[in-house]
């Protein structure tokens, strides 16, 4: 074998080891090659399984010194590298337009996804800005209800209003907020209650209907906004009174419920303010609130003047009746309020509530006023009554009650113009209640009377001095009057 021979037989052992590994690749990949491509394939192993053959040939040769004409065989080496290198190109190209066309694929894919992911990211702003709004409206809610809290806790108009100015002006967003009131009879916007200013010169605010930004917005039902009061100082009439304070934006709107204008509500920003929709809105239903607030308010005071008057005119008429029935004897002049008195201190001896306390003493100033029934021959005799006398006069507690009860007012004070004659024995007139079958306010009355009674100058007896009229009643301590009462009395008086 000569040098050459040796040398091209060395060479082709690492190549057939290639060939070898190259069979063993491909057998391995064949199960994943695609339908379209398996018949390509097999011509592809059957090319390296020839090439492995044709490389065994070719040592065989070498080693054994075979006489073959190698020609022959190089020529279909080349022969079939040529169509190996075909397939391998063929393949590649196939490969190529898959892999092209799987990149297409994934460009439509990415595309979509982009435009996905476009979607989701306008979604998710939409979202935010949703949920943003809606933090907002339930801020708004808040407030609101807040409001609806302030105005049925309290019914004191200006607390109600400095209340409701600290719950709205910072959820607007706003510095400061004054609240004019509308005097109907002035016709001016008078200054209400105000928050969040540094000074106190809007407190002496005051602008007349029709006239100023408030005036104007009070009279033709409408927001009045003035974008800079630095540049427009003429716009707001009152910029004196917050010259210091360096407002830019204002905003005034009526404040109307029921259709009248109840005042005007003003709020101050120190920066420029661009207000959207939502927040108009927002503002109009708060001036709805602020408007029901004053109405009820001013309902309110309203209805608590209407309530003193009415009770100062029943007690005026109270007092004019029993001071009526002491004309007919002058004897008892003053006996009536003395008597009131008395009773007053020993209810509020035993602890009588306040609102019982009042119905007391109307009914110990109309104690006697059944005694209008009775004749002046029987109620201004000097001397003792007859027997038929008597049963006239003990009519009159079924007079009073007759007279007092058809007024709803006077029912709760009917115990004592009806019961003061009742005895704790049961001997009185005119049902003959026994015990505590008598009220309390006319058991209380009833010692009061008789106290007040015999210490005045009767014109048929003198008046009694203070120990003996003491001695009497502690006598009638659980005949006429209630035991433990007559302690009470006499502890007081």
């Amino acid at each position: 074998m000569t040098v050459s021979q040796l040398l091209s037989t060395l060479l082709v052992f690492p190549g057939l080891v290639f060939l070898v590994a190259a069979a063993l690749v491909c057998a391995r990949t064949y199960r994943q090659v695609p339908l379209s491509l398996q018949r390509r394939w097999q011509f592809l192993a059957g090319l390296i399984v020839f090439f492995i053959l044709g490389y065994i040939l070719f040592v065989v040769i070498q080693l054994r010194q075979v006489f073959f004409p190698l020609e022959l065989i190089a020529g279909l080496v080349f022969l079939g590298g040529a169509f190996f290198v075909f397939l391998v190109i063929s393949l590649s190209r196939t490969t190529i337009e898959k892999v092209r066309e799987t990149d297409r694929e994934i460009s439509k894919v990415n595309a979509s996804l982009l435009a996905k992911n476009k979607e989701l990211e306008e979604e998710v702003v939409a979202r935010m800005e949703a949920e943003s709004r809606a933090r907002v409206r339930l801020q708004h809610l808040t407030t609101l209800h807040a409001i609806d809290m302030v105005i049925t806790a309290s019914l004191d108009l200006r607390l109600t209003m400095k209340l409701f100015l600290e719950q709205t002006v910072p959820q607007l967003g706003m510095d400061a907020g004054a609240i004019l009131l509308l005097n109907p009879h002035t016709q001016f916007l008078d200054y209400g209650a105000d928050w969040g200013f540094d000074g106190i010169g809007i407190r002496k605010s005051r602008e007349r209907l029709g006239e100023g930004s408030a005036g104007l917005a009070a009279f033709e039902r409408r927001t009045v906004q003035i974008a800079d009061l630095s540049r427009e100082p003429k716009s707001f009439i009152r910029h004196d009174l917050v010259r210091d304070e360096q407002f830019k934006t204002y905003l005034a709107l009526p404040l109307i419920a029921k259709g009248q204008v109840k005042g005007v509500l003003e709020i101050f920003c120190r920066s420029r303010f661009s207000p959207d929709s939502e927040w108009f809105d927002f503002l109009e239903a708060l001036s709805i609130q602020a408007a029901i607030a004053i109405d009820n308010a001013t309902l309110f005071r309203k209805l608590q003047e209407s309530n003193i008057e009415l009770t100062l005119a029943y007690d005026t008429t109270i007092e004019g009746w029993s001071k009526a029935l002491e004309l007919r004897d002058s004897e008892t002049e003053g006996h009536t309020q003395r008597v009131a008195e008395l009773t007053l201190k020993a209810a509020c001896a035993v602890g009588m509530h306040e609102e019982e306390l009042d119905h007391v003493r109307r009914g110990a100033l109309l104690h006697d006023i059944g005694k209008m029934a009775v004749a002046d021959s029987i109620l201004l005799k000097p001397g003792p009554l007859s027997e038929a006398e008597q049963q006239e006069m003990r009519q009159h507690p079924v007079v009073a009650f007759r007279l007092l009860a058809p007024i709803h007012y006077l029912r709760p004070a009917l115990d004592i113009p009806y019961c003061h004659h009742e005895w704790w024995d049961g001997s009185g007139y005119p049902r003959g209640l026994k015990g505590e079958q008598i009220p309390l306010a006319a058991r209380l009355f009833a010692i009061a009377d008789s106290w007040d009674a015999l210490i005045s100058q009767r014109r048929y007896r003198e008046a009694w001095s203070r120990e003996k009229v003491v001695e009497h009643i502690r006598a009638q301590a659980g005949r006429q009057f209630d035991p433990e009462l007559v302690e009470i009395f006499l502890s007081v008086v």
